[in-house]
């Protein structure tokens, strides 16, 4: 019995302590908590109070802040009249063909603008790659910002660096190759023209190549461009085997021998007339099918379509000099030796035709091909003979 209750006060006593640290915790934690929720309390009044004095005396702004104030402008900006009449910050898009050529073919049905709109030439250079006679180029525009803008196509491989300077700065479209003779070609005419377009400033577009130069001062061009009646993209019936010779009769009915046209790649035309090339979705299909060479399209492919769409706003003629005396594929090339004054006159003088349906001796305005070592030359003798 002893052991019995022995054993039973043992039990006892051990409860005892059990009860006793229970009670002592459960008054100690609700303490704690209050310690801890007091210093996290003080931490954060602290932390704002240094927040608002930083802010006040440094002008520092949170990052939500910073985001929302450059977000707002974006969402913005089409509604602003600047998004359509300033042109791209970047000539760089990620568009694609399509894309572009219908983004490009948007046109205003109000003719007269709400603002005062100064009409540029956009001058287009269709390349394989470095631009030689840049720098007679620089000459050229230089004096004469607001009245042009610059776009270059070129092999999609090839990386320009002009200087920031320099009128060619950044002024790469999106490119593909170009095969000489075939669609391709046409392609990245038709993509100057909407990367054009997109600058609704730009007026008229004139295609060159690496190898062309201007024959006259920026002002005489920009005033024979801006007060002719027409553009200037030659369209004549050929009857002969490398005209007429050339047609195919599964063209029918969208495109007629009749009015089967041949002309030089190198063009200048109006803005209704590049819209009318960059939208064209009729006459594309049955060039690219059937005018293959030996048809050159891109001898045929605009000149055609423009005589069957708008004959009367062509001037029939182009106003790029070429020298096809030698024969051959290509016109000829002129070097450093070929840079004389009795050189210029030979392309100056000595041609008639006809300007706003009246008679002139001023005929063209570029000439090409010139190799990159008539550069130096062309530099010595612009001043005197081109007048720049």
């Amino acid at each position: 019995m002893q052991t019995r209750i022995g054993s039973v006060g043992s039990l006892e006593e051990g409860k005892d302590p059990v009860i006793t640290t229970r009670t002592s915790q459960s008054k100690t934690l609700p303490l704690r908590a209050l310690q801890l929720f007091g210093f996290f309390l003080a931490l954060c009044i602290g932390f704002s109070i240094i927040s608002i004095y930083t802010i006040r005396r440094f002008g520092i702004y949170s990052t939500v802040t910073t985001v929302k104030s450059t977000f707002v402008p974006c969402a913005e900006e089409p509604n602003s009249l600047d998004h359509w009449r300033k042109p791209p910050l970047s000539l760089l898009h990620s568009m694609s063909d399509k894309e572009l050529l219908w983004r490009a073919s948007f046109v205003p049905r109000i003719k007269k603008y709400p603002f005062n709109r100064l009409p540029k030439i956009a001058f287009m250079f269709l390349t394989k790659g470095p631009l030689p006679l840049a720098p007679l180029w620089e000459r050229f525009f230089k004096g004469h910002e607001g009245l042009y803008s610059v776009y270059i196509h070129s092999l999609p491989s090839f990386k320009a660096e002009f200087p920031s300077s320099s009128v060619f700065y950044r002024r790469q479209i999106p490119s593909k190759v170009a095969e000489w003779g075939r669609m391709s070609m046409c392609d990245a005419e038709r993509r100057l023209l909407a990367n054009a377009l997109l600058d609704i400033s730009n007026e008229w577009f004139i295609l060159l190549s690496e190898s062309c130069i201007p024959l006259y001062n920026f002002s005489v061009i920009y005033q024979y461009i801006m007060k002719s009646k027409h553009s200037f993209m030659g369209a004549f019936d050929d009857p002969g085997p490398f005209g007429r010779g050339r047609y195919n009769y599964n063209m029918v009915p969208e495109v007629n021998i009749s009015k089967w046209r041949k002309g030089s790649q190198w063009f200048e035309v109006n803005r209704k007339l590049a819209i009318n090339i960059v939208e064209d979705v009729t006459y594309y299909p049955k060039f690219e099918q059937f005018c293959r060479p030996a048809c050159y399209v891109d001898e045929h492919y605009f000149p055609t379509m423009l005589t069957i769409q708008t004959p009367n706003l062509l001037a029939n003629r182009s106003i790029t000099w070429v020298d096809w005396s030698r024969g051959g594929p290509h016109p000829g090339t002129f070097g450093r030796s070929d840079i004389t004054e009795d050189f210029f006159k030979r392309i100056l003088e000595g041609h008639q035709c006809r300007y706003n349906d009246q008679p002139s001796s001023i005929c063209f305005l570029f000439a090409r091909k010139f190799a990159p070592s008539a550069m130096e030359p062309l530099l010595q003798i612009a001043q005197k003979v081109l007048g720049f």
